[in-house]
């Protein structure tokens, strides 16, 4: 089989949250990425999510990969793939998504 992906993935577990853009605010899944790069990400949840579905991508890059202050990624993507997995006892989804846009929002500086 031959590798199709064109950006270099980094193996990170981070925070994410899920919503769906069509939908109210309040309606949102926390999951942990796997691994991303610019043109898609891997991401565990809970709940179920469709293939083709629309995304809205809120994820945090802490102050310890970053070097000084927390910085969020806000994305619009799409999910690609979806598979059924257990991890730490309890069954989950893995959620393949290519990201369409998305914008960088530094935090505020940690002081020390």
């Amino acid at each position: 089989m031959t590798e199709r992906r064109t950006a270099r993935r980094y193996d990170l577990s981070l925070p994410i949250i899920i919503r769906n853009p069509a939908e109210r605010q309040d309606d949102s899944q926390e999951g942990k990425t796997r691994d991303i790069s610019t043109r898609g990400l891997y991401f565990v949840i809970e709940q179920d999510l469709e293939a083709g579905s629309e995304l809205d991508i809120t994820l945090t890059l802490p102050a310890e990969i970053t070097h000084g202050s927390e910085v969020y990624v806000r994305a619009l993507g799409k999910v690609v793939r979806v598979e059924r997995r257990m991890e730490d006892g309890t069954a989950r989804l893995g959620v393949a998504a290519v990201i369409e846009r998305y914008d960088i929002i530094r935090g505020q500086t940690t002081s020390a």
